[in-house]
């Protein structure tokens, strides 16, 4: 009864594979316009099809990247001079850094609340 089962599931498959399958041909026929016309249509529905997967991925990612863009740590210290004079006459270079973001703007950095 297995080999009978076994048999008939192979053959079923076979038919089916065959019969989606179609016949490939490269030869364009006005008297057999099948293999044209279904090419088309796969075309259609594989364009459609990862476009609609394509659109689907697009929207993920970009979804992810718009959650993550607020904890970015794309960010270095830049160091300035500044010239100071002090209280006896001299006058000296003071470094100070500066925040910077992946754009090279300085980080608006938030007050501090005293705790």
């Amino acid at each position: 009864m297995k080999i009978f089962r076994s048999t008939s599931v192979f053959l079923s498959v076979t038919a089916g594979t065959f019969l989606l399958a179609g016949c490939q041909s490269t030869h364009t026929s006005p008297y057999h316009p099948g293999p044209v016309a279904g090419q088309a249509v796969g075309t259609t529905v594989g364009v459609a099809a990862g476009n609609v997967a394509g659109f689907g991925v697009g929207v993920v990612e970009g979804a992810g990247k718009g959650f993550a863009a607020p904890f970015n740590p794309d960010y270095h210290m830049v160091r300035h001079w500044r010239t100071e004079t002090t209280s006896d006459g001299r006058t000296i270079q003071v470094p100070y850094d500066v925040l910077v973001d992946k754009n090279g703007q300085p980080v608006k950095m938030p007050a501090p609340t005293g705790n």
